[in-house]
């Protein structure tokens, strides 16, 4: 053996990192969820846990912890040991805005969180309820130009979705009312009964309340339409609001200072889950797809995002106390 190598050797060995690392995973790990069950988060993390049970031989245990537009979950993860035992699985375009939305946000999410790897995007389906009189994006700007204020959105405030609102409100001249709601699952049922008149939604969770009629989609938020929902155009294709592309973007992201080696073993297993075919199946039904990127790509996304929604927030003046 090379000199080299057995002073490296050596010195992993008395490094704590290098030790959880070669005995990782040696016990469950905890996957938390920052919003309730149903959720496109939620949905994603109960298809991906099993996945990584059965290839490490460790248990996966989704939990979800609620609260704060998905800070309580981020904080605690940020506030976790870095061994790899406590992941979050998100929707990182909120973790992007909340920088700018909270006066008050306990951690950095440059500082204090480690991306591990982006899951899958799927664009925010706008959808009506059905007895809304507006049949497009063209026709929902028109009715909230003759009723200011009137046309709600039930929401979870400072998320991705409430975000797209407000940059929907900021292109079109439009005013919305904003229903607050305790997440996607909660906002999607508002409409469905007819209290709530249009939301943005990250379509894995909307579309099946599509497809049984209790609500009405108009547009997508993807640069192209939905090989899905041909018939369905895209928020860009309305006049006035040409690269208008939003989405739900899902990650798993880890405390800072983990060990490079379990970051590059848990983005690989999640590349791995992404090529897997029911996966991918499972996914595309609900026009969704995998999004594989590496923790440094990641970063630099988060860092873009955070500067892109940084401007729509100033603009609206909304802040969260």
């Amino acid at each position: 053996m090379r000199l080299t190598t057995r002073v490296l050797l050596a010195v992993c060995a008395a490094s704590p990192l290098c030790a959880i690392a070669q005995s990782w995973p040696a016990k469950p790990i905890r996957l938390l969820v920052p919003f309730p069950p149903g959720g496109t988060s939620d949905i994603l993390a109960r298809m991906i846990g099993p996945k990584i049970t059965e290839s490490w031989g460790q248990p996966v245990v989704v939990e979800n912890r609620v609260g704060a537009g998905g800070n309580i979950a981020l904080d605690a993860t940020a506030r976790a040991p870095a061994d790899g035992y406590t992941l979050v699985l998100t929707d990182v375009g909120n973790v992007s805005i909340s920088p700018s939305v909270y006066t008050k946000l306990p951690f950095d999410i440059l500082r204090d969180l480690t991306p591990i790897s982006m899951v899958s995007y799927s664009p925010h389906m706008v959808a009506t309820h059905p007895n809304v009189p507006a049949k497009s994006i063209a026709e929902l700007i028109q009715l909230a130009k003759k009723h200011p204020g009137k046309l709600n959105v039930p929401v979870g405030l400072g998320s991705a979705p409430h975000l797209a609102a407000l940059a929907l409100e900021q292109k079109s001249g439009t005013k919305w009312l904003y229903v607050p709601t305790k997440g996607g699952q909660a906002s999607i049922l508002t409409l469905a009964t007819g209290e709530g008149d249009f939301l943005f939604m990250g379509m894995l969770q909307t579309l099946p309340h599509v497809k049984n009629g209790r609500i009405r989609a108009i547009a997508v938020s993807s640069e192209k339409r939905e090989p899905s929902l041909p018939d369905v155009p895209t928020v860009q294709e309305t006049p006035g609001l040409q690269g208008f592309v939003t989405g739900s973007y899902q990650g798993i992201l880890a405390p800072s200072k983990m060990p490079p080696d379990i970051v590059a073993r848990m983005n690989a297993e999640i590349k791995r889950i992404q090529g897997l075919p029911d996966i991918r199946e499972k996914l595309l039904t609900q026009s969704t797809v995998t999004l594989p990127m590496t923790s440094s790509e990641m970063g630099k996304w988060l860092a873009s995002e955070k500067d892109r929604w940084a401007a729509v927030i100033k603009t609206s003046g909304f802040k969260i106390e």
